[in-house]
């Protein structure tokens, strides 16, 4: 059975994995509208298939990184 201070730290891992997908979502979400329909154009479907997934998929490997990194940092327990 996990001990209770490595339930924490999965957790703490699938929390910044959602974190990083969901700061990827805003970033995507910011002017996407503009980006979709451009003048005189029809729709650009690259916004939808091509970045989305990157930017979702990018905060979620940053997060990730980054909290790979500080428990680097911090060393063993």
């Amino acid at each position: 059975m996990p001990v209770v201070g490595e339930r924490m730290e999965a957790a703490g891992g699938c929390l910044t994995a959602a974190a990083g997908a969901g700061t990827g979502l805003a970033l995507w979400a910011v002017e996407s509208r503009g980006r979709f329909r451009r003048f005189e154009q029809g729709p650009d479907w690259s916004v939808l298939y091509a970045e989305l997934p990157l930017l979702v998929l990018g905060g979620t490997a940053a997060a990730l990184g980054l909290w790979a990194l500080g428990r680097r940092i911090r060393g063993p327990r």
